[in-house]
């Protein structure tokens, strides 16, 4: 059963970046059919995903015949990685926020958005699920930090979901940028951690 554990981790990895390179595609190009900006940015964040279950994908391929010194400094190298794109969501999210509050910036209603964004809210928390679990199993905490960064991405869904759906049935603008606020909190935090924990490692070694 533990042996497979690498493998599954694999094909979750792999799924997570054929679900968030199809999701951002669609979600790009429904944005600026209608002029969303939350939509495009969602789309951006899933193109963001992608790069972290692409760093799970060199993570856990051709490991055979590496030292334990070999594999400790990979898995922190991938830790690392994966708490750095934490801050560039962060700081992009942020960014976006403050702009769309500043100039005032209206999502135009998009019932595709909602449909997107109500299908990743149910994926993602699933997704989330399987890493972790797979991940705590491993021994692995760049595999945690990459269900925690799919976990992430949950939260966005909500709050594209509700920023879209209060636009959408009440032209409530402001409700998708300040959500989006409140979000940069948590993805600070969480990029915080996965760095801490990349420091972490048992070879002695702590080079990147």
């Amino acid at each position: 059963m533990t042996s497979n554990l690498p493998r599954r981790a694999l094909l979750l990895s792999y799924f997570t970046v054929g679900y968030n390179v199809l999701e951002g595609l669609i979600s790009i190009i429904a944005g600026a059919w209608a002029g969303s900006i939350a939509l495009v940015g969602f789309g951006l964040d899933s193109f963001v995903e992608s790069l972290s279950g692409g760093v799970m994908i060199w993570r856990f391929t051709r490991t055979d015949g590496l030292t334990p010194e070999d594999e400790a400094r990979r898995e922190q190298r991938a830790v690392k990685i994966v708490g750095c794109t934490f801050f560039v969501l962060g700081a992009y999210v942020l960014y976006e926020s403050l702009k769309k509050l500043y100039f005032r910036e209206m999502a135009d209603p998009t019932l595709l958005g909602l449909i997107i964004a109500g299908v990743s809210l149910i994926a993602m928390p699933v997704l989330f699920y399987l890493k972790y679990r797979t991940g705590r199993a491993l021994g692995s905490q760049s595999l945690m930090a990459d269900s925690r960064q799919t976990l992430t991405c949950a939260f966005l869904s909500l709050a594209l979901l509700m920023g879209l759906g209060m636009n959408y049935w009440y032209g409530v603008w402001q409700a998708d940028p300040v959500i989006g606020l409140v979000i940069v909190g948590f993805l600070f935090r969480e990029g915080y951690q996965a760095l801490k924990a990349g420091k972490l490692c048992t070879c002695g070694s702590c080079g990147v």
